[in-house]
């Protein structure tokens, strides 16, 4: 095996690509190719393989572009580059789906049905291929591909692909037609990336460092703070301090001056209005020229991010927290 770097393109899963990659390319490409050769093989043949006459230029052509399949993919495995060999794995999809669309067995049926022999004759062979080349990628679809194709435990290998000219003989039975992917909804995607989202919630609560258990106060100690209920009137930044927003806070008892240090996380537009909840009776303090006459009660969610500690109920400026 050639050794050489892995593929370093990001490698991260996201649903929403998930989703496009089922509904565009496995679903519409692959699957689609497999169900219009087996849908056409039964309505024409009653599902045997037919006998193939003259082949044209465009079928040697096509036969000859799938033998080459096989040694392309395994190159690109040997390299690493697996999302290289998937592709690579598409494109025997969209042979088969391009011979289909340029030759148009359902119209040539009508004026040369010898000529269609061939074609769906070839259009097997695409189809046998996809079931041994997608195994190490897509194992349970071929499995499917057993069922469909009525080829099950088969024992065709890559070389054969490569080497044979016929994978699926004539007189062979296939079987019926089944979804092999099945259009994935948006709903379904929303559901998985909810849950995502919970668990993610979940373990960032599980992992939090929680501050540990202040020293015990006295009940009298607690009824020493004044919590009251107030509304932020005015914020503007401090000047030259880049975590400080002065605000002007009507307490219920009066408007005071309070500077709090949550400018990196809010804009001055954002909390203007906003109920919060003030510890009225703190000692002033004086910071960077502006005297603070309180403090606003704050916390941090989930995610890190600060939150403002409000009451639960609409209360008016001033009612008191117990």
């Amino acid at each position: 095996m050639t050794s050489n770097a892995p593929e370093t393109k990001d490698n991260d899963f996201t649903w929403k690509d998930f989703q496009a990659r089922n509904n565009n390319e496995l679903a519409a490409i692959f699957g689609n190719f497999i169900n219009r050769v087996v849908v056409l093989t039964n309505k024409y043949y009653d599902g045997i393989v037919p006998q193939p006459n003259a082949f044209s230029e465009v079928d040697e052509q096509t036969l000859k572009e799938l033998k080459a399949y096989p040694a392309v993919i395994s190159s690109s495995i040997e390299r690493y580059r697996f999302r290289e060999a998937l592709g690579e794995l598409m494109n025997v999809a969209r042979l088969g789906n391009k011979y289909l669309a340029d030759e148009e067995p359902w119209k040539m049926v009508k004026t040369d049905p010898e000529r269609v022999q061939t074609q769906m004759y070839v259009a097997l062979q695409i189809a046998s291929a996809l079931r041994v080349l997608c195994e190490p990628f897509l194992p349970f679809t071929a499995g499917k591909l057993d069922v469909i194709l009525n080829q099950t435990h088969h024992g065709k290998s890559w070389s054969d692909v490569s080497e044979q000219s016929e994978l699926i003989a004539s007189g062979h039975k296939i079987g019926a037609a089944e979804i092999l992917f099945s259009q994935i909804e948006d709903e379904q995607i929303q559901k998985q990336i909810d849950k995502l989202e919970a668990t993610k919630t979940a373990n960032s609560m599980e992992n939090k460092t929680m501050t540990a258990q202040k020293e015990l106060i006295q009940f009298e100690d607690f009824t020493k703070m004044d919590l009251r209920v107030g509304t932020i009137l005015e914020a503007e930044k401090m000047p030259k301090a880049n975590k400080l927003l002065v605000l002007k806070v009507d307490t219920g008892i009066d408007v005071r001056t309070i500077v709090s240090g949550i400018a990196e996380s809010f804009s001055p537009e954002e909390v203007v209005g906003k109920k919060v909840t003030v510890l009225v009776n703190l000692a002033p303090r004086n910071l960077r020229g502006v005297e603070s006459q309180g403090m606003i009660l704050m916390t941090n969610n989930a995610e890190g991010k600060l939150v403002f500690v409000n009451p639960d109920a609409e209360a008016d400026n001033g009612e008191t927290i117990n």
